[in-house]
């Protein structure tokens, strides 16, 4: 199969069928074989029936409904499992995404060898509310991930190669960093193309703006995870380290600095009645507690199943069975 489109969707049901139908057409016209993946997100409205009439008229339709809503990285993670084209297609089903950018994503990942391709919406239909936080959020993401080449984490209309999407997890709210992901598990082939953006057409906007809020908080633990996942000693261990020692230092010059005194005859107060040594304590408990906690880190990536877990490309001549 050539083509399988993944879309996620949470109350979309007046959009569904122009947005089937948009993708029949743009496939039957350049001859593709597809699947059409539809991933309800425990939608309140008429959806699912909507998509069981889609399958009706189209066998290329299938369809996931979720007993509840859990969010479109959950989503868009059983979309993956279930998709089984050469190339991966993702869109939001508000009808924002244009369908007639699907050649040309196919084309970028089976003739230019990318592994991932983002789609970068550069004249927007948003209000200065979102656009703004939007450029942030994409500012502070390149400088974290080292992606510098990405205007656009966050567009719903990707590319993927079939084996990308099967070697990453997208879970929590980390839909927004699936080329971070990407990266951090050996696809380095990250490209971007300029796609039209259109108004939405029905119903509303998803998501707040504590999105913004939450997306800075998942960067910070993405960033965590894939520096220090499975050292997390190097981390808690040598900020405890340097904590630890800043606050004996601190000690000792107080110590010092009162015997000085009392040797010389100047004047001196108690240790105990200086603020410095209780802020140097505090700083030799902090340090510990650090390091003790880099130390339990460490006793758990040790009996972790995937601490030697790695990603594997390609064997000559090494089979298990050849040992």
């Amino acid at each position: 199969m050539d083509i399988s489109v993944v879309v996620p969707l949470y109350n979309e049901a007046e959009s569904l069928p122009e947005l089937e139908s948009w993708i029949a057409r743009v496939m039957n016209e350049h001859g593709f074989s597809y699947e059409i993946i539809f991933v309800n997100d425990g939608s309140t409205d008429n959806s699912w029936e909507v998509i069981s009439s889609l399958r009706e008229h189209n066998p290329n339709v299938k369809g996931v409904s979720f007993r509840r809503n859990y969010g479109k990285s959950p989503a868009l993670n059983t979309g993956f499992a279930r998709a089984s084209g050469d190339v991966v297609i993702t869109m939001d089903a508000d009808l924002q995404d244009s369908p007639d950018e699907i050649p040309e994503l196919y084309r970028m990942i089976k003739e230019e060898k990318y592994d991932l391709v983002s789609g970068w919406k550069q004249k927007r239909y948003d209000p200065l509310s979102k656009t703004i936080p939007t450029k942030l959020f994409n500012a502070t993401a390149r400088k974290v991930s080292g992606i510098h080449n990405l205007h656009d984490f966050n567009c719903g209309l990707k590319a993927y190669r079939n084996k990308v999407v099967k070697h990453i997890e997208v879970y929590g709210d980390m839909h927004r960093y699936i080329p971070y992901l990407a990266k951090n598990a050996g696809f380095n082939r990250i490209g971007e193309k300029v796609v039209h953006h259109q108004a939405r057409k029905y119903g509303t906007t998803k998501f707040g703006l504590d999105r913004f809020v939450n997306g800075y908080l998942d960067l910070a633990t993405l960033w965590f995870t894939s520096r220090f996942g499975v050292k997390p000693m190097h981390f808690f261990g040598l900020l405890g380290s340097l904590m630890f020692f800043l606050g004996l230092i601190a000690v000792a010059i107080v110590g010092f600095g009162k015997l000085y005194n009392m040797h010389h005859g100047l004047p001196y107060i108690l240790v105990t009645d200086s603020p410095y040594f209780y802020l140097s304590l505090t700083l030799m408990l902090l340090g510990s507690q650090l390091f003790l906690t880099g130390f339990v880190g460490e006793l758990i990536v040790r009996n972790s199943d995937r601490r030697n877990e790695y990603e594997i490309e390609e064997e000559i001549g090494c089979l298990d069975s050849e040992k």
